[in-house]
């Protein structure tokens, strides 16, 4: 079951078309990862989820009705730009913003207090935001953001200005909030995040969605039969025994093996590579090259503006 649905949202700015009828379904309970170049239309798209903007055309649906203004009350949205006022205190400020999410001051400080201490920032509550860093900002608006449990979660470049020991400790958190019933759109522009947490993704690129689906399922409709083999003991060329279908990419020195890349025909098994391979090497290890979502994020984009200095014939 989808629990947010955009259909045929477009939003024009002027003489900019920042959405061109873009559909998305974010299936409930998933990690939703919202791709695309900067200037695609993300930040745009984000924004006409939270009613920040309205849609020129189009329509949001919410649990399986239509969305309504209230409908808000059910959702989390970390922007990335840092959304605190500089002069308050840091205690004083969540306190403020916790209220607003429509807890009362009694669970507000209570939650407050569990959460500050999780995140080892106890010591900071009477301090003014202008002295944290970056990185410790972002801490205090993920609390925030987090704090009333919406049933939806909307982050936008949640690990701008953090350490990696800070990235894996808000990595863990969004999926424990994932484990407890979250839904959460997840906008970045770090693949290997996409990789590590989001179930499906939707790529957005010149105003419109260009690509949509399960995480593991686009991989495997982007990869090109292609393996890597490691082996020893031969001193000759692969090309000399492989068929003329099994196409070697590269073969290169590793320690004290070789590798080589070998793109397979598409009726063709890993167990037919094996055996074409085993008679003449010692094989260390067959991987098949699953391409990675930054391999996958760059081939889709670049196909819709392709280097005119790139030959049609060049590999890839």
């Amino acid at each position: 079951m989808d629990l947010f649905i955009a259909k045929n949202v477009t939003k024009t700015f002027a003489q900019h078309k920042a959405l061109d009828r873009v559909d998305i379904n974010v299936p409930e309970g998933s990690i939703f990862g919202l791709l695309g170049p900067n200037g695609a239309g993300k930040t745009t798209f984000i924004r006409i989820v939270n009613r920040i903007l309205a849609p020129d055309e189009g329509e949001l649906y919410f649990r399986g009705n239509p969305m309504t203004p209230s409908d808000i009350f059910s959702i989390g949205y970390l922007p990335e730009e840092r959304g605190l006022y500089k002069k308050m205190k840091i205690g004083e400020q969540a306190l403020y913003l916790t209220q607003l999410k429509g807890l009362s001051r009694h669970d507000a400080l209570t939650k407050l207090k569990y959460w500050f201490e999780k995140f080892e920032i106890t010591s900071w509550w009477n301090r003014k935001v202008e002295e944290l860093s970056k990185g410790m900002q972002q801490k205090v608006q993920f609390i925030v953001t987090i704090i009333h449990e919406p049933t939806m979660l909307i982050f936008d470049e949640p690990f701008s200005g953090f350490d990696p020991i800070n990235v894996n400790l808000l990595k863990e958190e969004i999926l424990q909030l994932q484990k407890k019933g979250s839904t959460i759109i997840f906008s970045t522009h770090n693949m290997a995040s996409v990789e590590e947490l989001c179930d499906n993704i939707a790529l957005i690129n010149n105003a419109r969605k260009i690509l949509e689906g399960n995480v593991w399922e686009i991989k495997k409709t982007y990869k090109t039969n292609t393996f890597e083999v490691q082996f020893s003991k031969f001193d000759g060329d692969l090309r000399t025994f492989l068929p003329s279908s099994f196409e070697c990419l590269e073969l290169n020195p590793v320690n004290e093996h070789l590798k080589a890349r070998i793109r397979i025909p598409a009726e063709a098994t890993p167990n037919d590579l094996i055996r074409q391979v085993i008679p003449h090497v010692m094989i260390h290890s067959v991987n098949e090259i699953i391409p990675s979502m930054n391999d996958i994020f760059i081939r889709t984009v670049t196909s819709q503006h392709p280097d005119p200095s790139t030959s049609s014939s060049e590999k890839i």
